[in-house]
């Protein structure tokens, strides 16, 4: 089962934002992009604040989510699902070891990643195994 750890959100006041979630809901900031983006967690799940002149991906909105990033086990296999399950895939993004992503496209256009984040928790395969089971 994918782990949802990634919400890409694209605004028009990157600071407005930021400090909405860092000093109303105690975010922290784990990464400021030089495209302007600005990466937030709360230890678990990764939100990137995305400026509005970066160019949207295919079936990204122009403000608002833009992308939901999932974190998986195997990349490879659940990409290769949902590939087998019509969706496409775009792209890939790779900063660094910790920060990477690749890009699908599935029904109505939605976007979603396969992908590691800066400041996201690791998939437990233990507690995985064991929900699989129950």
């Amino acid at each position: 089962m994918g782990k949802i750890r990634h919400i890409a959100y694209r605004c028009t006041d990157i600071a407005a934002y930021e400090e909405f979630f860092v000093n109303g809901l105690g975010l922290e900031v784990v990464m400021r992009r030089g495209n302007g983006a600005v990466d937030l967690s709360d230890g678990s799940i990764n939100i990137t604040l995305l400026p509005p002149n970066l160019t949207p991906a295919d079936g990204e909105a122009q403000i608002g989510i833009a992308h939901l990033g999932f974190t998986v086990e195997d990349d490879d296999a659940v990409g290769r699902q949902l590939e087998a399950h019509g969706a496409k895939q775009l792209n890939q993004v790779r900063m660094d070891e910790a920060h990477y992503e690749v890009k699908y496209q599935g029904p109505d256009g939605i976007v979603v990643d396969l992908g590691h984040w800066a400041g996201t928790a690791p998939i437990d395969a233990s507690s995985q195994a064991a929900h699989v089971a129950s």
